[in-house]
């Protein structure tokens, strides 16, 4: 065994130290002599991991066993991370003491098992210790703000080092792209245009990159210009752009499959939609190494589906979709998971609103009475409706459900996104108990976990406050108290600490002097403007409107209808001169002027007193003559109607 260390070492004095080819052949040629001599196997090793050959690298240390493994202990866990054996790695990297590459590793595994808390820690640890090269400096610089985009897109901003761009990151094309990567996680879209640009810049600036590797390296950066370019709504700039990428020319498989997406997401006008749904659905082969991130796999799977409702594939979208949800627990706050339920429910409903989506959601909700994300969509639709008052009766049954399931549910059931729904839809009814109930009970839910959410806290802590319920101040107060105990330097939690025992102790007046003067505060506030301009009274919602008016309604005294004038219904050659007919009032039959058609008529007619010749002295007081005179002029008022008839009928 120490004849074949001692021919391979003479072996790499004449050998390159940049030639790793010829180190493998030389390694292999002593094997020959010596199969299990560690040295040898130690520079076959090395060998293979510079020619990016970890497998085989791993079959090295699988053949060296025990004794090559403690030997090389840092070998072996970089060639196991960069084979995609990512907890082998991170737990043999762990072990290894007093070793700042073995740190490296440790959080390069961290980081790519998405532990970026971990990761984080274990990069401050490095930045705080002695730093031998200056290239460190900057890969951990590099690293870390990699790590802070990360927490930023898991919704665990609050854990990020850095909260806004430093000089420095604007120095290297690597800290700026990472820097623009915050700024998109933060949907700063506008920052993060000006970084990915000051980006290229200083890529195309680097004086120690060829143009292929130039070109290499601005590929990821225009990818993500497009995406930023159509959130900011320049559509057009995010068009031609895509248009001039080459996604095949990307040699990063995860970085082309995104190309892809935001390439057609960034198309002006999809003329073929067919098209674009086998280009987006079409597989792409990622190694372990290279895999992507879970936000990213998440947002590509919820737009394949997407583009499967575009083309209406809502039967088979449905199915696909089900099978998400019944493979995962419900209920859930996953962000990911809700938006399945909802392009579920859009399917079911075959991407129609209004009533018709409402009856075939419910039978389905029915189903799973526990699933937030269809209990949102129903929600909405009902708004949308301007029902309120079913929204209501919904999200109040989800409510009631998940308080009668597992304790595990709990979680779920006082999400800072129900409570706030809950909320909503409380003060557009004007049910202000109602919210201070649920605001309450919320806040005593989360008061006793390890990390409450801050700004469910605060609302229920500034509406306590509001009450005039001794106990419900008590509670604003142990509430305020908390928080300000977590973190003393927020202005908020300081100024509602202030403010919940103002009333009650004086030992707060320490915490009051470090917020703003009130003189300074209302520095720009024109009093004299406000008085001119009066109270402006707050807006009603369209339930707190309606009942307002059925209550003013109620109250006021009815008034007495207003008698319509009608318009006068004279006829058409009406003479104001000529008196009227005083027998006008009168049916036809009755007047003295009617006589009935045809012979048998007539006869009839002559037997009744009116309208016959009357004898003389046959009247009582009257005389002939008058009687006369009385039967001659209807005679000529009948006659005269009579010739007006036989004119009409000409």
């Amino acid at each position: 065994m120490t004849n074949g260390t001692t021919a391979l070492t003479a072996l790499l004095q004449r050998a390159s130290i940049d030639d790793p080819e010829d180190i493998l052949k030389a390694c292999n040629a002593s094997l020959k002599q010596s199969k299990r001599d560690p040295g040898i196997l130690h520079a076959k090793a090395v060998a293979l991991i510079k020619l990016d050959r970890y497998e085989d690298a791993l079959c090295v240390f699988e053949d060296g066993g025990d004794t090559l493994r403690n030997k090389a202990p840092l070998e072996y866990s970089y060639a196991l991370y960069k084979a995609g054996q990512l907890s082998d790695a991170r737990q043999i990297a762990k072990g290894i003491v007093d070793e700042r590459g073995a740190r490296h590793v440790e959080a390069q595994a961290l980081y790519r098992l998405e532990s970026f808390d971990d990761a984080a820690r274990v990069y401050q640890d490095l930045a705080r210790t002695h730093k031998s090269l200056d290239s460190e400096e900057n890969d951990i610089r590099i690293n870390t703000t990699a790590i802070d985009a990360q927490l930023e897109w898991n919704g665990s901003g609050e854990h990020a080092q850095k909260k806004k761009p430093r000089r420095e990151d604007l120095e290297a094309f690597e800290t700026a792209y990472n820097a623009g990567c915050v700024s998109v996680a933060r949907e700063d879209f506008s920052q993060a245009l000006v970084l990915l640009k000051r980006s290229e810049d200083l890529c195309n600036a680097a004086g120690d990159l060829s143009d292929e590797e130039k070109s290499i390296e601005i590929l990821p950066i225009q990818v993500q210009q497009i995406y930023v370019l159509s959130k900011l709504g320049k559509i057009q700039e995010a068009d031609h752009l895509a248009s001039q990428l080459s996604t095949t020319s990307i040699l990063d498989a995860s970085t082309q499959y995104i190309a892809r997406n935001n390439v057609i997401s960034a198309s002006k006008d999809i003329s073929n939609l067919y098209l674009a749904h086998r280009l987006l659905h079409t597989k792409t082969s990622i190694s372990k190494t290279d895999k992507l991130f879970t936000n990213q796999s998440n947002l590509l799977q919820e737009n394949r589906i997407i583009m499967d409702l575009l083309i209406s594939k809502h039967s088979g979208m449905f199915q696909s979709t089900s099978n998400i949800i019944t493979q995962s627990p419900e209920p859930t706050t996953s962000e990911h998971l809700n938006k399945i339920s909802v392009l579920n429910a859009a399917a079911l409903a075959q991407s129609r609103l209004g009533n018709f989506g409402i009856k075939h959601m419910l039978p389905l909700l029915e189903k799973r009475p526990l699933d937030v994300g269809l209990t949102m969509v129903i929600l909405q639709l009902y708004t949308l409706s301007n029902n309120h008052g079913a929204a209501v009766t919904v999200l109040e049954s989800l409510l009631k459900n998940l308080e009668a399931s597992s304790s595990n549910h709990q979680d779920v059931r006082f999400s800072p996104g129900l409570v706030a729904t809950a909320v909503s839809l409380y003060s557009l009814q004007e049910r202000r108990a109602q919210v201070k109930t649920e605001l309450a009970k919320a806040a005593s839910y989360w008061r006793h976990k390890s990390k409450p959410p801050k700004s469910l806290l605060q609302a229920a802590g500034l509406g306590l406050l509001e009450s005039d319920d001794p106990d419900d101040q008590a509670s604003s107060r142990e509430i305020f108290t908390q928080l300000h105990e977590q973190d003393p330097t927020s202005k908020i939690a300081t100024a509602a600490f202030v403010a919940a025992h103002a009333l009650s102790s004086k030992s707060t007046m320490e915490e009051a002097k470090s917020l703003t003067p009130i003189p300074r505060l209302i520095a720009d506030v024109d009093v004299s403007a406000l008085e001119d301009a009066g109270v402006v009274q707050p807006k009603l919602g369209a339930d707190a409107a309606q009942a307002a008016s059925r209550k003013r309604a109620l109250d006021e005294k009815p008034k007495p209808a207003k008698k319509r004038l009608r318009k006068s219904r004279l006829p058409k050659e009406y003479d104001p001169n000529r008196a009227p007919d005083p027998e006008r009032w009168l049916p036809l039959k009755e007047r003295s002027s009617y006589r009935p058609k045809g012979k048998k008529g007539r006869q009839k007619a002559a037997v009744l007193t009116q309208g016959g010749v009357e004898k003389a002295g046959d009247a009582v007081g009257t005389s002939g003559k008058s009687s006369e005179g009385v039967v001659k002029a209807a005679s000529n008022a009948a006659g005269g109607k009579a010739k007006n008839k036989k004119k009409s009928k000409r």
